[in-house]
C-alpha cells in the first residue's frame, strides 16, 4: 500500500510539473507583457500619445508566434519602437533587448572609428606640459547600489586628484566622443571637482516642469536632496577653471547627462558635433521572471532647467579627430585656443 502510495504521489507530481511546464512557456509570455503594458501605460513619458489598443491587439496577435518566454522578448524591439520609446530596455539574463538603431558609420572619421574599435576606456594625459586631457568612455552596470557607485567613482576621481596635485594645469578637455552612456552618477561624481557643489541638472515631466533637481555638495550626489551615492573629496575644487567639453555623433545617454551638467557653467565652451539624442531620464522597474524594465519617464534638463533633445556646441567641429597625436586633433586645438584666451 505504501509503494502504491508513493507511486500516486510520484505520478501526481510528474503530472504537476509538466502543468508548470506549460504555464512556464505560453502563460508566461501572457503574464510579462499584460505588466509590461500596465506599467508603460501609468509611467511612459509619452504615454498618452499612444493608441494602446491597437498596439496591444498588434503585439498579442504577434506573440501567438513564440514558443517559450526568452524567445518573445524579441518582441520588445517592436512594442518600443511603436510607442517611440527608444531609449527603453529591458533586461533579461544579461541581455538587452530594445529598439535597434541605425547608426551610419559614414558620418564618422576613419580616426574615430578606430579608436571606437579599441572600446576607450577611461584616460588622463597631460597636453602640451599644460593641459588637462580627459576621456570619459560609458560606464555600464545594472548594480545601483550606492557602495558599487562608490566604489565605481572613487577611483575615478583619485586619478584626477592625483593628477591635479602632480601637475600645473592652466585648462582642462573632457572628451565625451565615445561616451555611448550607461549610469551618469559615477561620472558625475568623478568629474565633481570641476561641478563643485552646485545643482548640475534634473529631470522635467512631458509639460517641462521640474520633478526631480541633480545636486552635488560635499562629494555627494544628490537626487531631490536624496543621497544616491558620494565620493571622498580631498583638495581644491575646480569649479572656476576653463574647460572645453568636447561631444559627437555617438555621445548618448548618460554621455549626454554628463555634458548637460556643464551646461552653465562658467569658463566653459562645447566643441564637436551635435549629440544623438537621447536626453530622456529613465527609471528601472522590476517585471515577472527576473526582468528588468528602464523606462523613459521624463525629460533630462541642465541646471537652469533648459531642455535638449540633442546639445549642439559652440564650436562645431566634424571628422578632424586625430587620436595618435591629440594636439593635431582639430577639436583639442580649438580647446587650447579657448583656455588659453584671457
Amino acid at each position: 500500500m505504501k509503494k502504491l502510495v508513493a507511486l500516486f504521489f510520484i505520478f501526481g507530481l510528474s503530472l504537476q510539473l509538466q502543468a508548470q511546464k506549460k504555464i512556464t512557456s505560453k502563460d508566461s509570455i501572457t503574464a510579462f507583457y499584460d505588466k509590461l503594458f500596465s506599467t508603460l501605460k501609468k509611467q511612459y513619458l509619452l504615454k498618452n500619445e499612444v493608441q494602446w489598443e491597437v498596439v496591444e491587439t498588434e503585439t498579442n496577435q504577434n506573440l501567438v508566434k513564440y514558443e517559450n518566454f526568452e524567445s518573445s522578448l524579441k518582441e520588445i524591439d517592436i512594442v518600443f519602437g511603436k510607442i517611440k520609446a527608444t531609449h527603453s530596455k529591458i533586461f533579461y539574463k544579461n541581455k538587452e533587448y530594445s529598439v535597434k538603431l541605425n547608426v551610419d558609420i559614414e558620418n564618422y572619421s576613419e580616426e574615430w572609428k578606430a579608436k571606437y574599435a579599441s572600446k576607450p576606456a577611461f584616460e588622463i594625459k597631460l597636453l602640451d606640459g599644460k593641459f588637462g586631457y580627459i576621456l570619459m568612455p560609458p560606464i555600464k552596470f545594472t548594480d545601483t547600489r550606492s557602495g558599487n557607485i562608490h566604489k565605481i567613482a572613487q577611483p575615478l576621481y583619485d586619478k584626477i586628484d592625483d593628477f591635479k596635485t602632480q601637475n600645473k594645469i592652466e585648462g582642462w578637455i573632457l572628451d565625451l566622443r565615445f561616451n555611448t552612456g550607461g549610469n551618469s552618477w559615477p561620472m558625475l561624481l568623478a568629474l565633481y571637482d570641476f561641478l563643485g557643489d552646485n545643482e548640475v541638472g534634473g529631470t522635467i515631466d512631458i509639460n517641462k516642469k521640474v520633478i526631480a533637481k541633480i545636486k552635488l555638495s560635499n562629494g555627494k550626489y544628490l537626487d531631490n536632496a536624496t543621497k544616491l551615492s558620494y565620493i571622498n573629496p580631498k583638495g581644491k575644487l575646480l569649479d572656476k577653471a576653463r574647460i572645453a567639453v568636447i561631444t559627437g555623433l555617438l555621445t548618448a545617454s548618460s554621455g549626454e547627462v554628463t555634458a548637460l551638467a556643464f551646461k552653465g557653467r562658467e569658463n566653459t565652451v562645447f566643441i564637436g558635433e551635435n549629440t544623438f539624442g537621447m536626453t530622456t531620464a529613465n527609471v528601472k522597474n522590476k517585471l515577472p521572471f527576473d526582468t528588468l524594465l528602464v523606462l523613459s519617464t521624463g525629460y533630462d534638463c541642465d541646471r537652469n532647467e533648459n531642455y535638449y533633445e540633442r546639445i549642439i556646441p559652440d564650436i562645431a567641429i566634424s571628422k578632424q579627430d586625430n587620436f595618435n597625436d591629440l594636439l593635431l586633433d582639430k577639436n583639442i586645438q580649438e580647446a587650447i585656443k579657448f583656455i588659453s584666451e584671457k
